[in-house]
């Protein structure tokens, strides 16, 4: 009886599995060589988390004297299904699930060298993770969106089973919060891989144009896991780059004398980047740019910048959040189309493949966390779990000439326990990386019609949502909102709109919500009243495509925002997008 009655009295179980977290900086694994545990895994659908409650990671089949149990699971005769995928779009039962799936695989492994150190790398798990090796527990990861590695040397044999309780559970506690505007996907929806790394190896390293050296000098840093002292080499060929950095407590930092060419919008160069240290060698491509604000300017190599964007999620009609590669370079292909040169990648962490592929084709990007509206802002787990969030994506994205922006929030109104929370995560921002410029999608004062978020303060840019013309149906606000405001910073205007079902015909007038007529006169309206403030440089308007969104009932949506210049499967442009591409294009 012990595994039923331990279901029985455990009643905060997650509690137990909480004290153990998968919490930091990641490894740079770029590349490293690796394994891939993608594939088909055994799964079920665990709605009472019997797995946690009544231990079947244990996989307990007797009892001490050797008597057969009988079990609730058979991990090996359970269906299967894909990884990495969301589990909505792999069953028509699991469309809306929400709750925990238990995912289960075997692998074998064969150790190259004694000394050999081995983790797995999960790209992304919605939202919680609970990691079970050889009926070991290895920790749980919080947050669906930035990767996670666990060290598994100690607990590998010849064959192995893994098992990963996800859950999508909303909390009013978690990052996100429990009330969102976008699809809550579950799921192992990026790859698993192992990887084998030596005893001592390069943690991470980050390279980049040291700030206000006249783009004379690089500067290098990186993190030892395993030695205290030594040398590092950087090498970069093509600069005829040579240099030795001394590792003192496992750090080494260094500002090398060089003149790259520097990463440009319309000519994004990309070097071979090598570091060494004690044998084990990276490699990364790496665009050397400098990003900084001055006044109300944004320059981009010392020359003015105006952001010409747009909004997105990471959504696909076909995989959910387990976007491909292939899509996501045709959406930035069609952002170019727009003749953008900049992106939101809302309002969380986006596949790693996003910023590396920025990097090839020439795109800025705004990358976010998931402190979106209300949450718990007094709760300092709450604040634990975004602060790890952050210092996940900036550890991951921190190479990537394409990133110019570290969000820390989206639409959070301005009270105490908020400041002192955002302004944290601004600071954490500060810390990991000085190079780029921060920033959060804030309101403006809808009663005294300015920007007045004291949040300001903390940013580079100052982000502003605004919906005059539709969810506020009086535009005059805007006019005034703008005349009253002299914010000293560089304001984008991250979001504006208006839904609009691609092809609903209008009844003759430009006031028929919902129509692309009345989505259009929406934003040649906006487009008006922006183009003329000397202190907004740049707009990104909600959204680039349609999205999932079980909140969005009305018949015309049908379950989808549907604020999109284009339709959800790309394929159809709507009157408005082409208002944006004119108006980008004339910049």
């Amino acid at each position: 009886m012990a595994d039923r009655t331990d279901g029985i009295h455990t009643m905060d179980f997650w509690a137990k599995f909480e004290k153990k977290l998968i919490e930091g900086s990641g490894i740079a694994d770029f590349t490293r060589s690796r394994e891939s545990l993608d594939g088909l895994w055994n799964y079920g659908i665990d709605q009472y988390d019997s797995c946690l409650r009544n231990g079947w990671y244990n996989e307990h089949q007797t009892d001490p004297d050797g008597r057969p149990l009988p079990l609730d699971y058979s991990f090996d005769e359970w269906d299967t299904i894909q990884v990495p995928s969301c589990w909505n779009l792999q069953s028509d039962k699991l469309f809306l699930y929400e709750g925990s799936l238990v995912y289960t695989r075997k692998f074998s492994y064969n150790a190259d060298c004694e000394s050999e150190r081995v983790f797995i790398k999960f790209g992304g798990v919605n939202e919680r993770a609970a990691i079970f090796l050889n009926q070991t527990y290895l920790g749980m990861h919080r947050g669906g969106s930035t990767p996670f590695f666990v060290e598994v040397t100690q607990v590998l044999k010849p064959e192995n089973r893994l098992l990963v309780v996800a859950n999508n559970t909303r909390r009013p506690s978690n990052i996100p919060m429990d009330n969102t505007d976008w699809f809550n996907y579950g799921g192992i929806y990026r790859s698993v891989e192992l990887l084998r790394l030596p005893a001592t190896f390069i943690r991470s390293f980050e390279v980049g144009l040291q700030p206000d050296s006249g783009f004379e000098q690089i500067y290098a840093n990186l993190k030892i896991d395993g030695a205290d002292s030594g040398t590092a080499v950087l090498k970069i060929p093509e600069l005829n780059l040579t240099a030795e950095i001394a590792v003192i407590g496992g750090i080494g930092r260094a500002v090398i004398p060089a003149k790259p060419l520097l990463w440009q919008l319309d000519d994004p160069k990309l070097y071979d980047v090598e570091i060494e240290f004690g044998g084990d060698i990276l490699r990364e491509k790496i665009g050397f740019r400098e990003i900084r604000v001055q006044g109300s300017e944004i320059l981009l190599n010392g020359k003015s910048l105006f952001l010409k964007g747009v909004s997105a999620h990471e959504d696909s009609v076909a995989n959910g959040k387990a976007v491909t590669e292939a899509e996501i370079r045709q959406v930035y292909s069609l952002a170019k189309e727009m003749n953008c040169n900049f992106m939101r990648l809302a309002h969380y962490p986006h596949s790693e493949s996003a910023a590396r592929i920025a990097d090839e084709v020439g795109l800025l990007l705004w990358e976010e966390i998931p402190v979106y509206w209300a949450i718990e802002f007094s709760n300092p787990d709450t604040y634990k779990n975004a602060e790890n969030q952050l210092t996940e994506l900036i550890c991951r994205d921190i190479n990537r000439a394409s990133v110019i922006i570290w969000s820390i929030g989206n639409e959070n109104l301005d009270e105490d326990p908020r400041l002192a929370f955002m302004s944290g995560l601004a600071g954490r921002a500060r810390s990991l990386d000085p190079t780029r410029l921060i920033s959060a999608a804030c309101f403006a004062d809808g009663e005294l019609l300015k920007i007045t978020d004291r949040l300001a303060e903390y940013l580079d840019i100052i982000g502003i949502n605004e919906y005059y013309g539709w969810y506020d149906p009086d535009f005059t606000k805007l006019p005034k909102i703008l005349a009253n405001s002299n914010p000293g910073k560089p304001v984008v205007i991250t979001e504006f709109g208006a839904d609009c079902r691609a092809g609903l015909p209008a009844t003759g007038t430009r006031d028929d919500m919902f129509t692309e007529d009345f989505q259009l006169d929406v934003y040649e309206r906006q487009i008006e009243m922006l183009r003329g403030i000397s202190y907004i440089k740049g707009t990104s308007p909600w959204i680039f495509f349609d999205f999932r969104c079980p909140r969005r009932l009305h018949p015309v949506q049908n379950y989808y925002n549907i604020k999109g210049l284009l339709t959800a499967d790309l394929r159809y442009k709507k009157k408005a997008f082409y208002a944006m591409q004119s108006y980008y294009g004339g910049l």
